[in-house]
């Protein structure tokens, strides 16, 4: 049985290959695969914060970029992480966890879990990445469609109304118009935007 999505473990292994830092000596691209999760990670610090990875790409490798787009591994700059964060919402996973280490950069891809699973940190990281996900796609992040990411009832709006507070206090989204004083119509954006 397939635990993870094809393309998210493809774009996952292809940036890994593609942003390692070959300067660092006695490591290599690391694939682990446990009971409830799968790792990949990669030598070398990350240049852009990972709280940026859907939105920004910078290669540490333009030319090994180039030849992996060339040769069909790979397709567009800075579309892979957008497809991981997708695949993950469309198969209902918890979201990724990016991770920049002293030395590697790494991405957690989780198994399948249900909402009431998941921790509190759990749930605004995937709020965060559906807003940043909708953002990227000329979209805003609403109450109806951070439900429709977790599979949520409309009936239970104020679950998803107390997952967008959370993600405010912890400075992760914002207010796409702080005028806008009807709660049934407020939209959001990524802190960054």
């Amino acid at each position: 049985m397939k635990m993870f999505p094809e393309i998210a473990v493809r774009e996952l292994v292809a940036n890994a290959l593609i942003h390692q830092d070959f300067a660092e000596t006695g490591t290599s691209v690391a694939i682990e695969i446990y009971s409830d999760r799968m790792e990949v990670s990669n030598p070398g610090r990350s240049f852009i914060s990972p709280d940026r990875f859907i939105d920004e790409y910078q290669s540490r490798n333009e030319r090994l970029a180039g030849l992996a787009r060339r040769i069909g591994i790979c397709e567009e700059k800075g579309s892979g992480i957008d497809k991981v964060v997708s695949a993950a919402e469309a198969f209902q996973l918890p979201a990724p966890d990016f991770r920049v280490g002293a030395l590697r950069t790494s991405v957690i891809l989780f198994a399948h879990r249900d909402f009431e699973s998941m921790d509190r940190a759990e749930r605004v990281r995937a709020c965060y990445q559906h807003c940043c996900l909708r953002y990227v796609t000329n979209q805003k992040m609403t109450n109806q469609s951070l439900r429709e990411r977790f599979k949520l009832s409309e009936e239970k709006s104020a679950v998803a109304s107390q997952i967008i507070a959370a993600a405010i206090d912890a400075n992760r989204i914002k207010l796409a118009d702080p005028s806008q004083t009807s709660l049934r119509y407020r939209s959001y954006s990524p802190f960054w935007a």
